[in-house]
């Protein structure tokens, strides 16, 4: 083992790709060790000098607007085309049901993506955008993944910028960080290959930083990709961050195999821990690592806690991609609240730009 690696990531320095594949080989428990040291140095603005302490977590709601996609991903089970007869298109009254029933419960954010549908026009996403906004102010919309705005982009026939712009007066708050799967054109080439490539997911959150969307990004890994081609991944993320600043959180997580043409042994939850752990310390410039307990079950959410989280995600009162897949975890917000508390931790609720939104507990600096 790297003990010269061991003292520069406790010092808090960047370590590069290199280093990064010598991290990849250090005890488990070690790894957790290091990136949770990581994860108390991380910069926060609003967690009232309490960062060590403090597990996050979002209420709000996955609306999948449509099914429909002509993209046909090899490890997505949720996808439909239009001659299926279980496809389909939400209504703005089926989305405001949906809605409704997060606000009942102190929710205030939206997951908004679907497929890539081939029909579906500028205007139909505009209109939804400031129906959204005039009817749930207090509600963010955090929509359309870099796949889908580079698809709205060659459907439209509107240059990128444009059209997230037009989206962003609509009413767009920010933007989620799926379709990244690997940042590595040769892995897309395999598994999603109708799919944006790297430079142009990238494109599409190094825009929207500009224009003042703050955004999240994901990795899902364990399928064809090496640990080379995920450490080629973070390195991509991290480069764009330096540049723009404008990512707020990283969640990794493991493919699911089930229901899906793309066939893979199941991850287990040593890499999973191992590759949050690697990420953690890799992406110093950002500040906020989700635990995915949504893939991995909420006791491994929990224990990826003690491997450089600091936030448990969201409730996730809905997810139909995921469980498509064959893998389906519910949590209620005090089961939620509760697996922060175990783990040592004080639950508080945050917004998109993970301010805090609760108070803290009597008897706690303020």
């Amino acid at each position: 083992m790297n003990r010269g690696l061991e003292k520069k990531i406790r010092a808090g320095e960047r370590i590069s790709p290199h280093e990064a594949g010598q991290l990849y080989e250090f005890p488990l428990a070690l790894l957790g060790e290091l990136a949770n040291e990581r994860r108390n140095l991380a910069k926060r603005s609003d967690y009232e000098g309490r960062g060590e302490e403090v597990v996050t977590y979002i209420v709000d709601r996955n609306i999948n607007y449509t099914n429909v996609c002509d993209v046909y991903c090899k490890f997505c089970a949720f996808y439909r085309t239009e001659t299926d007869p279980d496809h389909y298109v939400l209504s703005h009254e089926q989305i405001d049901r949906k809605i409704d029933e997060l606000v009942a419960v102190g929710g205030n954010q939206i997951l908004l993506q679907g497929g890539h549908h081939p029909k579906l026009g500028l205007d139909w996403y505009l209109d939804l955008l400031r129906h959204l906004r005039g009817k749930y102010p207090q509600v963010n919309v955090h929509g359309f993944s870099p796949p889908e705005f580079n698809h709205f982009a060659e459907v439209f026939r509107m240059p990128l910028e444009e059209v997230l712009r037009k989206f962003l007066e609509a009413g767009l708050g920010s933007i989620p960080g799926g379709g990244a799967e690997i940042l590595v054109d040769r892995v897309r080439q395999r598994i999603a290959p109708r799919k944006c490539g790297t430079d142009a997911w990238l494109r599409v959150m190094e825009i929207g930083h500009g224009l003042g969307l703050r955004s999240s990004a994901t990795m899902m890994f364990g399928h064809v990709e090496t640990v080379e081609d995920r450490i080629e991944h973070l390195d991509r993320l991290r480069q764009l961050q330096d540049r723009t600043g404008g990512f707020t959180a990283f969640i990794c997580w493991t493919f699911q195999p089930e229901n899906t043409v793309l066939k893979a042994e199941k991850t287990g939850s040593h890499e999973y821990l191992r590759m949050q752990a690697l990420s953690r310390i890799f992406l110093d410039n950002i500040p906020n690592v989700q635990s995915s307990w949504v893939t991995q079950g909420p006791a491994m959410g929990q224990v990826a806690l003690q491997f450089g989280a600091n936030d448990f995600g969201s409730l996730m009162m809905e997810e139909n991609v995921v469980s498509s897949a064959g893998t389906s975890f519910r949590l209620t917000l005090e089961e939620m609240r509760r697996l922060i508390r175990e783990a040592g931790y004080e639950p508080r609720q945050r917004n998109n730009g993970y301010q805090l939104l609760d108070h803290p507990p009597a008897g706690l600096v303020a």
